[in-house]
């Protein structure tokens, strides 16, 4: 049986690219970093409910700058770890890392595949700057106690909501509660600007520092016309245009992302309503005997499908996977990340001793967790076949 079931679906609609001819259409057109980027990110922090948003080349660059920003604007010897879970992108825990922070990890909770609460609450000590919690796969990563216990140690809260646009905490959008949320807006994602990211915050000071750590870290780029001028006094040796407070690059990203970036923008509530009756649907006929079905769907706005076996016999598994290839259903084993991040090669010199059996739920995800596509334009009926193949597979 061949489904032909894809992990990605092309998101691009004919108004996008109509937007963009529109745009090269103009004359002396400016392609770089110009009015359609500040509108975007306009339009995005009313969407999410914001006051500023900064627009990047990528949602690794959201995550980097988010944590370097943090560094310059909280600097302190004594609190230098930063929370995290060990199911997540690796962008997330390179950040940490690449500002000097040290990771410190945390298994995550089978409803949510985000950070178990009360092993963030066991970890917090004297030296815990920040709480880097990701919303996996549209889930929501947060509930009432860990909003009531970062504000009570009084612990910085970093939302990453690249897979989750649109998705809710109480009727409030994930993103609207940290001091600096990350979304990217890759190619398969609920809105997509081919490559592109948004860092976002309500910290006046944060917005002006990210605006500059984008750019090059040139002066010019900020907004605060009284703190330019201070510097500009300070440093009046340098030329206004070419004043550099902060080592780092060009994190830009341009006119043509951000035009397809405001079109989706238009269409993204319904596809994002379209994305959740799919998930629903799924979870209504796939079978809770043979995959995980328990979980927290309430404000989630799923981009994909997380089929979890119950099982954890490797050769079921492996079956399985096997079953999947010959219907040409796509797929990715380990969830968001590859699994857990904790066993990929480029963290040995930075996490240690740790015990891989306090880790047992992304342990299991890790084995026997996976993905498959699920995007607004999916039909019910192709659901209903992909849920009725899944459920003939035997590997119990």
């Amino acid at each position: 049986m061949k489904l032909n079931h894809k992990l990605m679906h092309n998101n691009f609609t004919s108004s996008d690219f109509s937007d963009v001819k529109k745009l090269l259409s103009k004359k002396n057109v400016i392609l770089t970093q110009s009015k359609q980027v500040e509108l975007f990110e306009k339009k995005w922090s009313k969407w999410l409910g914001v006051k500023y948003s900064i627009f990047v080349n990528s949602g690794s660059t959201s995550n980097y700058l988010s944590i370097k920003a943090l560094k310059l604007l909280k600097n302190s010897k004594k609190k230098n770890e930063i929370i995290v879970p060990a199911l997540t992108w690796i962008s997330d825990i390179s950040s940490v890392i690449l500002n000097q922070f040290k990771p410190i990890f945390v298994d995550i909770n089978k409803e949510t595949l985000s950070m178990d609460y009360e092993q963030v609450k066991r970890k917090i000590n004297k030296k815990t700057l920040a709480i880097f919690v990701t919303h996996a796969q549209g889930f929501s990563g947060l509930d009432s106690r860990l909003l009531k216990l970062v504000q009570k140690r009084k612990i910085i809260l970093i939302e990453d909501v690249c897979e989750s646009h649109g998705a809710k905490y109480k009727s409030k959008k994930l993103g609207s509660f940290g001091l600096i949320s990350n979304f990217s807006f890759y190619y398969a994602h609920h809105l997509t600007t081919i490559e592109g990211g948004m860092i976002c915050t309500n910290d006046k000071r944060l917005y002006e520092i990210l605006r500059m750590l984008r750019s090059h870290g040139m002066l010019r780029e900020a907004k605060d016309k009284k703190f330019k001028n201070r510097m500009i006094k300070k440093y009046k040796q340098l030329s206004p245009q070419f004043i550099f407070l902060y080592p780092t690059l060009n994190f830009r990203n341009n006119e043509i992302g951000a035009t397809i970036g405001l079109s989706q923008l238009k269409k993204l509530n319904q596809n994002n309503e379209n994305r959740t009756k799919n998930f629903k649907y799924f979870l209504k006929n796939i079978d809770p005997n043979k995959y995980w079905t328990n979980f927290a769907v309430n404000g989630s706005c799923n981009y994909a499908f997380p089929l979890v076996l119950k099982t954890k016999n490797l050769k079921k598994r492996d079956l399985f996977e096997k079953k999947l290839k010959l219907a040409n259903i796509e797929f990715r084993r380990g969830n968001a990340g590859g699994g857990n991040q904790i066993r990929q090669p480029y963290l040995q010199d930075y996490v240690k001793n740790i015990n891989l059996k306090n880790f047992k739920n992304v342990e299991h995800i890790h084995s026997f967790g996976y993905y498959i596509g699920n995007y607004p334009a999916l039909k019910k009926d192709k659901i209903f076949k992909i849920c009725k193949y899944l459920n003939s597979i035997d590997f119990l």
